[in-house]
């Protein structure tokens, strides 16, 4: 059976207080109120990247014309969803693949993008809808220190059968995720008996590289468009383990939404602007944030749209 650990509180570096953001006249343009004649609000999780993104929709949306609100740092996938169902929260920034897998969408394993993306369309509940694909993507990802590497000969997930043991660090999602313990033991034969949860809630980011550093976990659960800075701001090397068997499914980032929520011409915006949405860019966002800048979601979010005006 495989062990939980440790229980990580959420570090204060990654916790996002709740803002809004609104049409700075007070106005309200013809078309742009959300399906309660109210503002439209955008929800973002608990980690920097869907803030940013968040406030990309609502910087975009405002700048059309629409009265926006945003409720930033809600909360993991089993929280946030459920404001969309009920109506508390419009629209959110996803990732196609662990969006379908929440759904239980039926999803073969090495499907592309398109393929994803259809199946989570058909999964979503009664009045909820995806927008289009942004080419950019953020999939979770295995990393190990160099070090480690060599000593077990990692390259791959299926390597990791080469460890006696396995401390992992995670959010405590993972349990729910089809790329954890027992998926990694279905697609590539890692036994689930040597993996133990080390549970830290920080979305791959600073606590987790530190526990990573500091030889406290083998392995770190980071996402592919985190820069890897410790709890210090310094930049850990690691390596990252190749997925040949697509466990891990197409991450494109992608709005969800409310359909009597969103006029179309919402929709649009938000199309577009997420067709912008590059993997490099979405890299560039976080290491303005992470790295020694520290900018806001915020602030990032203004320049973007501002740069594309």
């Amino acid at each position: 059976m495989k062990k939980i650990v440790l229980a990580a509180a959420l570090a204060s570096s990654v916790v996002l207080a709740a803002c809004s953001t609104s049409d700075p006249t007070g106005s309200e343009a013809d078309g742009g109120e959300g399906g309660d004649g109210g503002a439209i609000v955008i929800g973002t999780a608990n980690f920097p990247e869907s803030d940013i993104i968040g406030n990309i929709y609502a910087e975009a949306l405002k700048e059309a014309g629409f009265d926006v609100e945003v409720n930033s740092g809600i909360g993991s996938r089993e929280v946030y969803t459920g404001a969309l169902e009920e109506g508390s929260v419009d629209v959110f920034p996803e990732y196609v693949g662990s969006l379908g897998a929440f759904y239980d969408a039926d999803i073969p394993e090495g499907a592309d993008s398109a393929a994803v993306a259809g199946a989570t369309a058909e999964a979503l509940p009664e009045g909820l809808a995806l927008g289009e694909l942004a080419p950019g993507q953020n999939s979770d990802s295995f990393h190990v220190l160099p070090a480690t590497a060599e000593e077990y000969g990692l390259t791959t997930l299926g390597d990791l059968q080469k460890m006696d043991t396995i401390r992992w660090a995670a959010n405590p999602e993972i349990e729910q995720r089809p790329f954890n313990a027992e998926g990694l033991e279905r697609v590539y034969g890692v036994s689930a008996d040597k993996i133990e949860y080390n549970f830290i809630s920080d979305s791959g980011g600073p606590l987790s590289v530190t526990a990573l550093r500091d030889g406290v976990v083998d392995v770190a659960s980071v996402y592919s468009t985190s820069p890897s800075y410790d709890s210090e701001g310094n930049i850990v090397e690691t390596v990252a383990l190749a997925d040949p068997e697509g466990l891990i499914l197409p991450e494109n980032i992608v709005p969800v939404y409310r359909v009597d929520a969103l006029p179309q011409e919402a929709v649009d915006v938000l199309n577009e602007v997420n067709a912008e949405l590059t993997t490099e860019q979405l890299v560039a966002f976080n290491d303005r944030n992470l790295g020694e800048e520290k900018a806001s979601p915020v602030a990032i979010a203004q320049d973007f749209v501002a740069e594309r005006s």
